[in-house]
């Protein structure tokens, strides 16, 4: 029943996990550049749904969707004011003004909520169910199950509609896809916009937990990057396996720390993710799922 309960809990952190690296995949793909600035939308998300849930007369569902709305008009504006200057410009300086938004807004969210852990009003709280003896949170069963329904009409939208095409043909071969009309600077407008919405419904669904809310929320992407490396830098499918496997591997070792790593003392679970990554790494370099990059001379 432990391992039962511990395998629960992990796919519902790597829910999570997965949908912030699906949104590092979106950016990568679409401008091959890693955004760091992900846990700072992640944050400002997740005290948008705040604001949204706890001072306006609206359901908890209605504040997630403003949220999220907000959350991509803000992550287009970024793209439109400042990344699209940067077209044609070194993927490191790219890189290097993602962390600087990182830094910006961080101070900025202080400034306006403080530091203090706001509770989020929800409808989760922390009730649970029993289902075979096995006790479940109903916050986590919720993640697990608002993540699979996004994750499939994602997957859905790149499929069968005509900007998912578009979007995937400019993260093939921009100039290819530039040639028969598409704008690559809508795409890359909503690419930012896709990022910044699954932050914020990543950044909700934790803040909606016991521990609320809180600045240090936006570290979760640092978790979710070994998600998003393992499962392969270009692979949406990817992230999502990468999401789950770190969320497990995390989860599992924080259940079993006691009778097995009680000598690497009590946060080795935060060190996991990354030793896996490596692991991953060194036998599969462009990761599970990720196009092996073919260089001809």
């Amino acid at each position: 029943m432990t391992l039962l309960t511990n395998v629960f809990a992990g796919l519902a952190l790597g829910s999570t996990y997965a949908l912030v690296a699906l949104g590092f995949v979106v950016i990568y793909k679409s401008t091959g550049v890693i955004n760091f600035a992900q846990g700072g939308l992640l944050a400002l998300g997740a005290y948008l749904g705040y604001t949204f849930s706890n001072n306006l007369a609206v359901g908890f569902g209605v504040a997630i969707l403003l949220a999220c709305l907000a959350a991509a008009f803000v992550g287009a504006s970024v793209e439109r004011l400042v990344l699209r200057r940067m077209v044609g410009q070194p993927p490191f300086a790219v890189i290097m003004i993602t962390i600087g938004l990182l830094f910006v807004i961080e101070p900025l969210i202080t400034a306006i909520w403080g530091f203090d852990n706001l509770p989020v009003n929800n409808p989760w709280n922390i009730r649970t169910v029993e289902v075979g003896g096995l006790v479940l949170g109903v916050r986590d069963l919720w993640t697990i199950g608002l993540t699979a329904a996004v994750v499939v009409a994602f997957f859905l939208f790149f499929r069968y509609t005509s900007f998912g095409l578009a979007m995937r043909a400019t993260a093939f071969d921009p100039e290819a896809a530039l040639a028969q009309g598409i704008s690559a600077r809508r795409v890359y407008a909503v690419s930012w916009a896709i990022a910044a919405a699954l932050a914020t419904l990543a950044g909700i669904t934790l803040a909606a937990g016991p521990a609320g809310l809180s600045p240090s929320i936006s570290f979760i992407a640092l978790a979710a990057f070994p998600a998003m490396i393992l499962g392969g830098l270009d692979s949406p499918a990817g992230a999502v396996l990468g999401g789950l496997i770190i969320g497990l591997a995390e989860a599992l070792t924080r259940g079993y720390q006691d009778q097995l790593f009680s000598w690497a003392g009590s946060n080795v679970s935060l060190i996991v993710p990354y030793l896996l990554m490596i692991v991953i790494l060194l036998i599969r370099p462009y990761g599970l799922l990720g196009t092996k990059d073919v260089r001809r001379i």
